[in-house]
């Protein structure tokens, strides 16, 4: 089972790399949020069930059974709450892009980089 969520988050984490190296700002968003799921599927597991003492039971005390160590689960629950409000942000940015310049591609919105004013004053001081 470890085996196959390991190749789980390898596989998400290469679709949302690949996602987010796309100039298409939607897949962009999306590709991180990607990312996001693999690392909280990696933190998820390093949380694995044990047989030996858990961390929040006094010394002395037998515990029946598996127990899971609560750390990695509150790590997971607070990165899945960030990663969506980072998402829902992202993609309020797309969607102002694409309300004000028409388009979600990277490469063609003319104001991420304004062009530099070309002066007589500024021409002489280059």
């Amino acid at each position: 089972m470890n085996l196959l969520t390991a190749f789980v988050a390898a596989a998400l984490a290469g679709c949302g790399l690949y996602m987010a190296l796309s100039r298409n700002l939607a897949r962009l968003a999306l590709g991180l949020a990607l990312l996001s799921t693999a690392v909280n599927l990696v933190l998820f597991m390093t949380g694995r069930l044990r047989s030996d003492q858990p961390p929040l039971i006094p010394d002395g005390e037998k515990v029946l059974g598996l127990s899971a160590d609560p750390l990695p689960q509150a790590l997971v629950l607070t990165a899945i709450v960030i990663g969506f409000a980072l998402t829902v942000v992202l993609m309020t940015l797309v969607l102002r892009a694409w309300r004000g310049e028409g388009t979600i591609n990277g490469a063609r919105i003319a104001a991420a980089e304004p062009p530099f004013p070309e002066d007589e004053e500024d021409a002489d001081a280059r």
